[in-house]
């Protein structure tokens, strides 16, 4: 704040904010910018990440930043919206545009020759707006509506090859799966409404917040003069953190992440990375006082259960992005896990860390796919350039990507002098001394994400070596010796700034106590577990002395190419092959149920509704057909016949009217005649 005012900083987060938005509406709508769609976007983008250093360095550690502005009224309530610039928002604001940065450069060479690349483009100004917005707002309201789109913009780009079938159901399933997480969000928000009559994230989560202030006595939640039963704390909790799993790819909403795969390689480090699924973390983290001890249990059991099962899942897939994808939901759940047992600074560095080395993984494996691809085009041959083990001593062709994906995969693994050692370290060491204070049945909880941390080092091991180690083997596929070439150098140069983020000296001095680490010390601390010195020695020894040795175990059985054990036909082997069978079990519970009940629906429609209206309708083309002949017969017979002995009637007594009055006479004599012969006759009878 020494250089800045507070209203310099807020106009300069909406700046940064702005800039991606406007690389969207320019690229889309204004004519002839679609060719230069790469040197808008990474102009923008370079924009705002050189304002989010600057606005880092006003904010780190310093006093937050917090502007209001009159948004709408509704009856006795004045909405705002404003910006709120924290250590929190501040750090987030910074690593989602250097990641995004990097990414749009390493895009350059990785999309050229697209022939939609404008779109692009305009995607990803789309989803940086949307993320830029979500971390900065002070509204929940306003946090919902970025978060929304955050979700669109993420199904353009997951289905931006639409030509695709593949793709389209894949957007289709993540923009379906996250609105099941949203309709939570949106519950919690109304229940916070409904206590505090405020959307204001300051006022109910800051230190001195509404929620800080609220009681919980009996059976009762109390603030100020409002008051409602207790379980709706905790079910605004349980909304907030389903809105979070959805997002953030936990159980059970977490089978869309995988699939999102379909969309361009770098589409999947930005998502995977910094951004979308981050947004699940960061909302815990930005409303971490609402959840009450039960919340907080079922946050951690949740994240435990989701990191081990990703991480099964992971061993035995062989499509590398997939890889890569059970990976980040299984750190993504060490993340939750953290959240749960009040670690909600280590979460936030694991967050940080993990953005970097998995941004690298993911740009690393779309070197190798780029180069595989751009051989089965030139060469016409058919194989999956995705999958592993077509793949194999990539090493001496791309030593750069290697050796950078090398340093990726030991800061997943979590080894000593990395990034990811100090923060999952951080997280197992600070979950075990919660399981200490909550008794032996707790203690599941941080075994379990124990167990996925070792088989991390034994999956990211497998891929390694079957892809940098041994030999090509396509070339035993195709019985013919192939080259390959490293990444074009705006990928390699992505690659390499990238591999230095995964090393330990640029978050702490210390390599093996993640407690110097400076993201740790300017973040908030809620745990209130009493620490434990041996953790902080045994567990970090244990884990990585366990993971040398199952990386041991992976070089003897895919890097020095012994044959490994075939476990293929083994059950537990399918089981994780496919992926716990949940896809088929959605598929079955969800995806057929409703396509059956529509099937249903139609046949019923077609065979009683469609049935009852035709019956009714032939019923009452008959009905219609006797009432004509009535009418016409009967109705108009009588009708007609009627008329006709009128007519006869007239047409004879006109016959008497003939105005000759000789005539009259006669009728006259012949009436008086007739009635003396009748009444002669009547006297004789």
């Amino acid at each position: 704040m020494d250089t800045f005012t507070k209203e310099t900083i807020s106009l300069l987060a909406l700046i940064a904010t702005l800039l991606p938005l406007f690389s969207f509406a320019g690229i889309l709508l204004v004519p002839g910018s679609r060719d230069r769609g790469s040197f808008f976007s990474i102009l923008n983008i370079a924009t705002s990440l050189l304002i989010s250093v600057v606005i880092f360095l006003n904010v780190w550690n310093k006093q937050p930043i917090h502007q209001q502005f009159d948004w709408f009224i509704i009856g006795d309530w004045r909405f705002k919206i404003g910006i709120l610039i924290n250590n929190l928002s501040a750090l987030m604001l910074l690593l989602i545009s250097f990641i995004a940065t990097l990414v749009h450069v390493y895009s350059t060479k990785y999309m050229e020759g697209d022939p939609y690349i404008f779109r692009y483009w305009a995607y990803l100004g789309l989803f940086c707006f949307s993320m830029f917005g979500l971390v900065i707002t002070d509204n929940l309201l306003l946090l919902y509506m970025f978060w929304e789109l955050v979700g669109f913009s993420s199904y353009l780009l997951i289905g931006f090859w639409f030509t695709r079938e593949t793709a389209v159901q894949a957007n289709k399933k993540a923009f379906l799966m996250n609105r099941l997480g949203d309709l939570g969000f949106l519950t919690g928000i109304m229940i916070v409404f409904s206590q505090f009559q405020t959307l204001d994230v300051n006022l109910l989560f800051s230190e001195g917040g509404f929620f800080k202030r609220s009681l919980v006595q009996g059976d009762l939640w109390y603030f100020s003069s409002n008051h409602m039963p207790a379980v709706w704390l905790t079910i605004a909790g349980l909304a907030f953190f389903f809105g979070a799993t959805a997002k953030s790819a936990q159980f059970p909403l977490h089978t869309w992440l995988p699939d999102a795969m379909e969309g361009p390689t770098s589409v999947s480090s930005l998502i995977h990375a910094a951004t979308m699924v981050a947004a699940g973390v960061f909302l815990i983290a930005r409303i971490y006082p609402i959840f009450n001890p039960t919340v907080l249990i079922v946050i951690a059991s949740i994240g435990a259960f989701t990191a081990f099962m990703a991480a099964t899942i992971a061993l035995t897939q062989n499509d590398i992005k997939r890889i890569l994808a059970y990976s980040t939901i299984s750190q993504l759940g060490f993340m939750m896990l953290a959240m749960g047992v009040g670690a909600v600074a280590p979460a936030i560095f694991h967050l940080v860390t993990h953005a970097f080395f998995k941004c690298l993984l993911f740009l690393a494996a779309g070197a190798v796919i780029h180069e595989l691809h751009h051989l089965k085009d030139k060469k016409g041959l058919d194989f999956d350039h995705q999958d592993i083990r077509n793949m194999g001593g990539l090493r001496k062709f791309m030593p750069i990507t290697f050796i950078t994906m090398l340093l990726a995969s030991l800061a997943l693994i979590g080894l000593p002098f990395t990034s990811g050692y100090l923060s999952k370290d951080a997280i197992l060491i600070q979950s075990f001394e919660w399981a200490e204070s909550q008794g032996s049945i707790a203690r599941i909880i941080p075994y379990t994400a124990l167990f996925a941390s070792w088989m991390t080092a034994f999956y990211v091991a497998r891929l390694i070596f079957k892809v940098f180690f041994g030999e090509l083997r396509l070339n035993v596929l195709f019985g013919q010796a192939f080259s390959l070439h490293e990444a074009p150098v705006a990928m390699k140069s992505v690659l390499v700034v990238l591999a230095i983020f995964c090393l330990f000296p640029l978050f702490s001095l210390n390599p093996f106590h993640a407690s110097h680490a400076w993201i740790i010390e300017g973040l908030p601390y809620f745990s209130t577990t009493p620490t434990v010195e041996s953790y902080h020695i045994l567990i970090p020894a244990v884990v990585s002395i366990a993971a040398i040795i199952l990386i041991l175990i992976g070089y003897k059985w895919y890097g020095k190419n012994e044959k490994a054990p075939d476990y293929t036909k083994a059950a537990v082997f399918r089981f994780s092959q496919e992926q716990w069978y949940l896809n088929r079990l959605y598929k079955v519970m969800f995806v057929d149920s409703v396509l059956g009940l529509a099937r249903t629906a139609f046949s019923f429609d077609r065979t009683i509704v469609d049935g009852i209206v035709n019956f009714s309708g032939k019923i009452i083309i008959v009905l219609s057909a006797v009432s004509e002949w009535l009418d016409r017969k009967v109705v108009d017979g009588l009708v007609n016949g009627v008329a006709s002995v009128a007519r006869t009637i007239g047409n004879f007594v006109r016959h008497f009217q003939t105005g000759r009055l000789q005539h009259y006479l006669l009728f006259m004599i012949l009436i008086l005649l007739t009635f003396f012969v009748l009444k002669y006759f009547s006297q004789a009878i």
